[in-house]
């Protein structure tokens, strides 16, 4: 029997894919069979990713994995944490090692082209650089002949490269395989700035610094990233589930529903409302999920602002500004789609 090339090829394509396809499409299953999600998470990013003093995963990262684990098993301690490193992360996801990374990568062409679906962003950040203010500099581009420690396999390897390229810096970097170490160079005055997410580098200055007030946070790139959860190529139903749990944050908040009075509001009248917390039954069914899915994760969790202010923002040490990660109806770019 004769076969076409392009015929060929077709199998080959099926026979390598078929695995991994059959592998995703079990997400959800597998998850309750062991009942609780397994989440990338960073290797000590105070307010996204970290555990607290008494080991238990704090932030805004460890919020978004904990919704999924109210949506599919109703109890938001059903989640397990992975600290990965960068060039860990991707591959831990696409081989099984975990089910979700929540926030933590970069939303790029290739990353979505190769075997990774990025579902919706749920942080809008930009790449910085710290640096002592002694050095004087207040623009990336008078950065000649600085030594940048960077993390290895992460988007700024690229901003680094880029901004060398463009101003003819020649900037030196340094890399490190993880997160601590390359933050612990940077303050032990190894390089003369890191560079890293402007969030991850206020978090740093906030925690580590021994005077906070002695560094300085400048943009590198001078354009805005999307960050948002990733899960496997290949599992449709994961993937939906994952990108409206945290749409049930966004929409929370466009709603006026918070933690202390989503109770009152299931007696609400308005049909929104009642969609959203599954009083008017169909949501939960088309998901594959309880009706009051969105109603717990409220209720254990909060909103959006709920998890935002108490990580990051006004209630947190870091007190980052929302910014772009605000709701579109106060300048920003998080967008409530609908609930039915």
């Amino acid at each position: 029997m004769k076969w076409s090339i392009s015929a060929y090829v077709a199998l080959l394509a099926a026979t390598v894919l078929a695995p991994e396809q059959s592998f995703a499409q079990q997400t959800v299953e597998q998850i309750k069979k062991r009942d609780y999600v397994i989440c990338g998470a960073s290797q000590g990013n105070q307010g996204f990713s970290a555990p607290d003093e008494k080991g238990v995963w704090r932030g805004l990262d460890v919020d978004t994995c904990r919704a999924i684990a109210v949506a599919i098993l109703g109890d938001k301690e059903k989640a397990r944490f992975v600290p990965l490193n960068g060039a860990q992360r991707l591959i831990a996801l696409q081989t099984g090692e975990i089910d979700v990374l929540p926030r933590t990568t970069t939303w790029t062409l290739r990353r979505d082209a190769n075997g990774v679906n990025f579902t919706f962003t749920n942080y809008y950040e930009y790449d910085a650089f710290i640096l002592p203010k002694s050095l004087g500099i207040s623009e990336a581009k008078d950065m000649k002949g600085a030594s940048v420690c960077l993390q290895s396999g992460s988007t700024t390897e690229v901003t680094l490269a880029d901004l060398d390229r463009k101003y003819t810096l020649g900037l030196k970097p340094i890399l490190f395989d993880n997160v601590p170490a390359t933050r612990q160079a940077f303050f032990g005055g190894r390089c003369d700035a890191l560079i890293s997410d402007a969030s991850a580098l206020a978090s740093s200055r906030a925690t580590q610094a021994k005077n906070p007030d002695d560094y300085a946070i400048i943009p590198a790139s001078g354009h805005y990233e999307a960050l948002a959860p990733a899960v496997r190529h290949g599992d449709e139903q994961f993937f939906d589930i994952v990108k409206w749990s945290f749409q049930a944050l966004i929409a929370a908040e466009d709603l006026g529903i918070t933690q202390a009075n989503v109770d009152q509001l299931v007696e609400s009248d308005d049909p929104k409302v009642q969609r959203f917390l599954g009083v008017e039954p169909g949501n939960g069914e088309a998901l594959g999920l309880d009706e009051k899915w969105a109603y717990n994760i409220i209720k254990q969790i909060g909103n959006y602002s709920e998890i935002f202010d108490r990580n990051v923002g006004k209630d947190s040490p870091i007190k980052l500004e929302r910014g772009y990660n605000r709701l579109a109806r106060d300048g920003g770019l998080m967008f409530p789609l609908v609930f039915n």
